[in-house]
């Protein structure tokens, strides 16, 4: 029986591993924390999003970074205090610009194979996770940015995806709680919602059924492959334990691009931090006035989720500053100010805020695949879709250490 380790106890590394286990591999997780899901997949917006499959790299972004780059308020911020890492990343993005339509169609594409997968993952192991399958409505308020969304659409449905326009009064039928004057819409009735912490805490509990062994509260210290074997030193905090494995997966977000340079790899991988805030919904009222389709607003790059009866999720805003992992008020006060502007009868008393950092590379497609090395393999930079393309690549990965094993060769994917 192979034996490989899993770097990384977040929505993808959880995923991957489960996929291992279902074919018979011996899998052990390395995780820093002392739970699975403690960063990235904590808190975020909480789409399984296909429409949101719109790669970032096109001038418009470019143009509007430069423009928003004096508004700390601003959906799109990038702090322009130089580094080697940011400037190779965007001279990247700047250079996958004319991939921008297949990209686009191709991460449709994925996100609709994920679907069947994670949803099969969660009945089969009892997974409760506030699963909402009530689409995804997009919102426009000017022809600009509806024109844009009619474009998009076209790549979407060259990746298989189904979604229509409505008009205003079509939105409000769609969520009657939504507030405002907009020009139209785009809905996508295939999409859904669910709280990615307590999905990738069930599927924990599944993996450890399957004999993964889990070692949570282990830093990996030290990383190393040959053409036969990796080797992992982990701290637990008290001692160092060094073990040997047939091969290893990089599936630690932010963190794969130090622990690839360690074997040799290039994964450009830059942390875009992204913000979210929870409303507890304590009162009847808020729970009424709250929507329950899930929605996102392109002008100013918000989703949003509803999860269970008593609580809405508000996320968004993408953030070039480093690993800085601070929570900043005056990026999550326009959250708060949104909810207050759409749905004017949602108490905003008790709001949760959290930060957390995508793994984005610079064409916006996952790394899924065999590294330099035969014994190692990469399921990471899935950026803003984290969750919503992990049940793909878990099975794109778990095939390609399969057919490794047996001997024929296999490029590497994004």
């Amino acid at each position: 029986m192979k034996r490989i380790a899993v770097i990384g106890g977040g929505v993808t590394g959880i995923t991957t591993a489960y996929t291992l286990a279902k074919r018979g591999l011996d899998v052990t997780v390395y995780e820093k924390h002392r739970y699975a899901a403690m960063e990235t997949s904590f808190a975020n917006g909480g789409q399984l999003s296909a429409s949101n499959a719109e790669v970032w790299n096109n001038w418009q972004t470019i143009i509007k970074g430069l423009k928003w780059m004096s508004h700390r308020d601003a959906p799109l911020l990038v702090n322009p205090k130089p580094s080697w890492h940011k400037l190779s990343w965007f001279v990247e993005f700047i250079a996958a610009i004319p991939q921008y339509e297949k990209n686009t169609t191709e991460t449709a594409r994925l996100a609709i194979a994920a679907r069947d997968y994670l949803f099969a993952w969660a009945q089969e192991e009892g997974i409760d996770f506030d699963l909402k399958k009530q689409g995804i409505l997009h919102i426009y308020r000017d022809k600009a940015g509806f024109d844009h969304a009619a474009n998009v659409s076209r790549l979407l449905a060259a990746g298989g995806l189904e979604r229509r326009p409505v008009t205003p009064e079509e939105m409000r039928s769609i969520e009657p709680t939504l507030a405002g004057s907009y020009y139209g819409g785009f809905y996508t009735e295939s999409d859904s919602t669910g709280d990615i912490h307590k999905f990738t805490n069930g599927l924990a509990d599944a993996i450890l059924r399957l004999g993964v062994k889990t070692c949570y509260e282990h830093s990996v210290t030290e990383l190393s492959a040959d053409q036969s074997h990796a080797w992992v030193t982990s701290f637990d905090g008290e001692e160092q334990t060094r073990d040997t494995f047939d091969g290893v997966v990089i599936c630690a977000g932010v963190g794969s691009r130090a622990l690839a340079a360690k074997l040799g790899d290039r994964v450009n991988i830059y942390p875009v931090k992204g913000y979210s805030i929870t409303v507890e919904l304590d009162d009847q009222a808020s729970q009424e006035a709250a929507p329950t389709v899930s929605l996102l607003d392109d002008a100013t790059k918000i989703v949003t989720s509803r999860l269970g009866d008593d609580r809405f999720r508000v996320a968004g805003t993408a953030e070039f500053s480093g690993y800085n992992r601070d929570i900043r008020d005056d990026r999550i006060q326009p959250l708060t100010r949104w909810v207050e502007q759409c749905f004017p009868s949602v108490c905003t008393r008790r709001v949760v805020p959290w930060a957390g950092l995508r793994p984005m590379l610079p064409n916006m497609m996952p790394r899924v695949g065999p590294g330099r090395l035969p014994t190692v393999f990469y399921n990471t930079g899935h950026g803003h879709l984290g969750w919503t393309l992990s049940a793909i690549t878990a099975e794109m990965l778990a095939e390609a250490v399969e057919t490794s094993s047996s001997g024929t060769t296999v490029s590497a994917a994004g």
